[in-house]
């Protein structure tokens, strides 16, 4: 666990950075600190998804997880309840966007998923460290952007690498690389869409699709179930 708990310090202390060099900051730089922001959220996504594709199995399964998570997500509404449970946040609506972008680019990554595997079996901390070392500048950014509210990312982090740590041996088996080709294209479609919301363009409620994150894994078990029979 010594790699997650570096990762989380390093949001932790990134946010808090970040919160302070805000403080005092013209609008002005601040409408401008959003618009790179946006578009750096859009350019990471955009190389996920591209660097991620030729490593798929299935070039349309991303295509049928969006569309069923989402089904799946706006009937659960996740995006609503999400905005809904931070209203009573200072700069809740705002917050509520910082946050989920800080969740989906703190937790939906290689290195995010693949490092407490990594830790957890062969007590290798390499990829949660370089994790840490990203995560720690892009807490800055939106730190700076957002307020200290992003810190409560670490949590979420914590949560989601501290599961993968301790079921590591039961799911590191089926991690494969196609398998994690998939879930890296879907987590690149989400920094696009969390981008674009970040821009003003386009309100494409990017929580909503996060189911679309369970239907690669039972696609691919289903496969696999199917050609055990056959």
């Amino acid at each position: 666990m010594l790699g997650t708990i570096v990762n989380v310090s390093a949001i932790l202390t990134g946010s808090v950075i970040g919160s302070f060099l805000s403080r005092g900051v013209n609008e002005r730089y601040k409408t401008a600190l959003f618009d790179g922001l946006g578009l750096a959220t859009v350019g990471l996504g955009a190389n996920a998804f591209v660097s991620n594709m030729p490593k798929t199995t299935y070039p349309v399964l991303f295509i049928a997880s969006i569309a069923i998570g989402t089904v799946i997500g706006t009937w659960l509404d996740i995006d609503g309840r999400f905005h809904k449970l931070l209203a009573s946040a200072k700069g809740g609506s705002k917050l509520a966007e910082g946050l989920s972008t800080a969740i989906l680019l703190f937790c939906i990554g290689t290195l995010s998923i693949l490092g407490p595997i990594e830790s957890r079996l062969n007590g290798n901390n390499t990829y949660l460290y370089t994790n840490a070392t990203l995560d720690f500048v892009s807490s800055i950014i939106l730190g700076s952007a957002y307020g200290i509210g992003i810190a409560a990312a670490a949590l979420v982090l914590l949560l989601w690498q501290g599961s993968i740590f301790l079921f590591a041996g039961v799911i590191a088996p089926y991690m494969t690389p196609a398998l994690m080709g998939e879930i890296s294209v879907l987590g690149g479609i989400f920094l696009m869409s969390s981008g674009l919301g970040i821009l003003q363009l386009r309100d494409c409620k990017t929580l909503n699709m996060l189911p679309a994150l369970i239907v690669p894994p039972i696609f691919y078990a289903l496969m696999a179930a199917i050609k055990c029979f056959f």
